[in-house]
């Protein structure tokens, strides 16, 4: 009997141990994303950024639609509509927030995700996390109130957006779990479908926006970027999430994508030629061991 099991829980740990990486190359890019949207919206406004980029994802995972059947197709829809929604909402929400509040704000309250995604998963799939999980979360948003300086007390408009974009990402992690859990739904298939709802929210508001429209840029700089934030920062990342929720709690998908402030500064420092202060490294330190801790114990 051990040996006959044995393959499949060999196969079970090896998925796991797969999306932990997947989720982690997610961190890393989203990370370096930062950097890169920021010199692409030097050319071409926010919302017309975001229609373009998603619809190009939309249009290149186009063919993982083909090969679906009626059930898959139907499940599909069923679950991109409202994920996509949310997901159109996460990024509303973050690109005006950081816009009225400072960076070092932003980068606090969106960490948060990782402590109330536990909630969420509690109160939408019924799973109570672990001691060691709520432990983890908050010495990985320890971190980042170390690598952000934290919030500054002030409370602004910015800031309610920020933690509305928290809390929205702790819900689309579970309602992804949730949805797909029990569904022949195939990731690519799911994220064409998220990525052709934000790129459809992003163009109408675009469009009811005063003010004349402006031509798509021809410059190299922005349409490198664009390919980079396409298929890494989108096809990539939100594959790897939406395959990753099938072999991880939303608790553990939590923590390791809470290390994406890490790596942001990890490429600042390495691309950008920033200086970190001796606080901001110990806040790495604090994030990279609530990973490692993590992953001794699953919570």
């Amino acid at each position: 009997m051990k040996i006959a099991l044995s393959p499949i829980l060999w196969s079970a740990a090896a998925r796991r141990h797969l999306s932990d990486a997947m989720l982690l190359g997610v961190a890393a890019v989203w990370g370096s994303s930062y950097g890169v949207a920021k010199g692409a919206l030097a050319y071409y406004p926010v919302l017309g950024f975001l229609a373009l980029r998603f619809g190009l994802t939309g249009l290149l995972l186009l063919p993982s639609l083909w090969r679906l059947t009626a059930a898959q197709w139907r499940d599909t829809w069923r679950c991109g509509l409202p994920l996509g929604a949310l997901l159109l909402g996460i990024f509303l929400a973050e690109t005006h927030g950081v816009s009225l509040t400072q960076a070092s704000n932003a980068a606090f309250l969106i960490s948060l995700c990782v402590v109330l995604t536990p909630w969420a998963a509690w109160w939408r799939l019924g799973e109570r996390p672990s001691a060691s999980a709520w432990g983890w979360g908050g010495c990985s948003v320890a971190g980042a109130a170390l690598l952000s300086g934290g919030w500054d007390g002030d409370w602004a408009w910015g800031d309610a957006l920020i933690l509305l974009a928290a809390v929205l990402r702790a819900w689309m992690v579970c309602e992804t779990r949730r949805l797909t859990q029990h569904r022949p739904v195939p990731a690519l298939a799911l994220t064409a479908w998220q990525a052709w709802v934000v790129a459809a929210g992003c163009a109408a508001l675009a469009w009811l926006s005063p003010g004349p429209a402006v031509p798509l840029p021809t410059a190299p700089a922005f349409w490198g970027a664009c390919a980079y934030l396409v298929l890494a920062c989108t096809v990539f990342a939100f594959y790897a999430q939406n395959w990753a929720l099938r072999h991880s709690g939303p608790t553990r998908v939590a923590l390791l994508m809470g290390s994406e402030p890490l790596f942001g500064a990890l490429w600042a420092v390495a691309l950008w030629q920033e200086q970190l202060r001796p606080l901001q490294w110990g806040g790495c330190a604090l994030i990279a061991l609530a990973v490692l801790g993590s992953s001794v114990r699953r919570g």
